[in-house]
């Protein structure tokens, strides 16, 4: 998710049937999407661009039903993954955010990650990522920090060891959050020592990591979408102490259009794509439409299949005219189900046909109550409690395939794409 430097100013849309070769190149490192979870609105692929209303309204707060049963013990009876996964099975999951609560007790995050943990399994889910916020003061500061919105690594175990119990496969991200950058974004930080900026990640990241290897964590996000500080030769060493403190396979997610346009050079076990990929369609086009369009995307790739790639998010807000911007998270339009239903199973299709390593949807706000549907404040692109995306995630959930083990093992890394200059797999023609 990247913004350009002339934020506020009209775009020409972006027809990718025609045009889809020219977008990246043409962009650069500029990316075309709004952050998902974030305060700051991004490029836009619509001819019109949408009004900026304040930055601080990021999340709506979730309706709490007081009846809601969030503190109540969970019972023996607690459902759990089906088919946990596994070496050489897709990641099928969806991105939690949480922004703590602080006067949430142990109880109540236990009870809400209990609830979310259900509602996750109940689509066939193997696996969720967790995902909250961090903070700099700045675009070119050497600091990081924790927030009033960060939970804990105290805070975090409880709700870690209850998505274990459900048998879920476990990605902790902490992601940097972007108020403080207005107008620019986690992708154009420009720290004035970059000794400092990277030692200071690294030791906020060393508490998390310490948490996740006590909490049965799988994967660890090394970082996010952080597009100018990629390549740079500060990470060696940030990976290799987070190495000595975390077993599990260590990531980086980065921006949709900086994947397709560049190899990104990080050392971690897996680079993986923050995909939202924009569509010039009309609200009315259908699965076999979308599914053409994001297949024109990767083959600017790579052609084949991709079992050595994960999507990390990917999502779309079910409102009209979301296809053009799908990561716009401050459009407001008229809400569209059938248009993030549609989404959802072109993906899922594109998924399965070139063989991706998984998926997880973005999103769903730890503090939800599934089975409220989201009021109209709330973000377009949650999708618990739309009951078409629900269908369309429990169809896409319910279809599997066999990956090559290396591509899935998280702890060797082999076959991943690879921070070393090449992200070109072991094994031809993934790359």
């Amino acid at each position: 998710m990247t913004r350009s430097r002339r934020p506020w100013l009209a775009v020409l849309p972006v027809t990718v049937v025609t045009a889809v070769a020219a977008v990246p190149l043409a962009m650069g490192s500029q990316p075309l999407h709004w952050a998902s979870g974030s305060a700051v609105p991004r490029l836009s692929t619509a001819a019109t661009p949408s009004p900026v209303p304040s930055p601080v309204k990021e999340f709506a707060d979730p309706v709490i039903n007081a009846a809601d049963p969030v503190t109540a013990a969970p019972s023996a009876e607690v459902p759990t993954v089906a088919h946990p996964w596994e070496p050489g099975m897709p990641q099928w999951g969806a991105q939690v955010y949480w922004e703590d609560m602080p006067s949430d007790g142990e109880s109540e995050i236990r009870g809400k990650a209990q609830r979310i943990a259900d509602y996750l399994v109940g689509l066939g889910a193997n696996s969720v990522a967790l995902s909250f916020p961090v903070y700099i003061d700045g675009i070119d500061s050497n600091s990081l920090h924790t927030g009033k919105k960060t939970p804990s690594p105290a805070r975090l175990k409880p709700a870690l060891d209850t998505f274990h119990k459900a048998g879920l496969r476990i990605t902790l991200r902490p992601i940097i959050d972007e108020r403080s950058l207005l107008p620019q974004w986690r992708g154009a930080l420009a720290p004035a020592d970059r000794d400092q900026w990277f030692a200071s990640y690294g030791s906020l990241l060393a508490q998390y990591t310490d948490v996740a290897r006590s909490s049965s964590v799988t994967t660890m996000v090394a970082g996010t979408e952080l597009v100018s500080l990629e390549g740079d030769p500060h990470w060696s060493a940030l990976v290799s102490d987070l190495r000595k403190r975390f077993p599990g396979e260590l990531v980086y997610d980065t921006n949709w259009d900086n994947y397709v346009a560049h190899d990104v050079d990080v050392p971690v076990d897996q680079v993986q794509v923050d995909a939202y990929f924009p569509v010039d369609a009309p609200d009315s086009a259908g699965v076999e439409q979308i599914t053409a369009a994001w297949n024109q995307w990767l083959d600017r790739k790579h052609s084949g299949d991709f079992s050595a790639t994960l999507l990390s998010e990917a999502g779309i807000g079910a409102e009209n005219g979301a296809y053009r911007s799908p990561g716009d998270f401050y459009r407001y339009g008229r809400v569209n189900p059938q248009v993030q239903a549609t989404w959802y199973t072109a993906v899922c299709q594109v998924v399965r046909q070139r063989r991706l390593g998984g998926v997880y949807w973005w999103s769903v706000n730890f503090h939800t109550n599934p089975s409220i549907p989201p009021a109209d404040d709330h973000s377009r692109l949650d999708f618990a409690g739309r009951s078409l995306t629900e269908q369309a995630v429990k169809s896409c959930f319910s279809q599997s395939y066999q990956l090559p083990v290396d591509s899935q093992d998280a702890s060797s890394g082999a076959g991943h794409e690879t921070g070393s200059g090449s992200n070109r797999p072991v094994r031809p023609p993934k790359r």
